[in-house]
């Protein structure tokens, strides 16, 4: 599955800090709970990647 392909698929997503001072990304869809951690600076990377993305996704509404 390609990041272009759509799904009708529903899933939710759950971010936070961990006891273990890591950043948990936790994600739930059809029974199947994938959790995620984190370095803090790694997480801090992922949030710009998600800015970057967010801000392609605009200029392509634009045009």
């Amino acid at each position: 599955m390609g990041i272009n392909k759509q799904r009708e698929l529903e899933a939710n997503l759950q971010i936070g800090p961990t006891s273990e001072g890591m950043v948990r990304l936790f994600i739930e869809a059809e029974g199947v709970e994938v959790p995620l951690d984190f370095e803090p600076e790694e997480a801090e990377e992922i949030a710009e990647e998600i800015r970057a993305a967010a801000a392609g996704a605009r200029a392509m509404k634009k045009s």
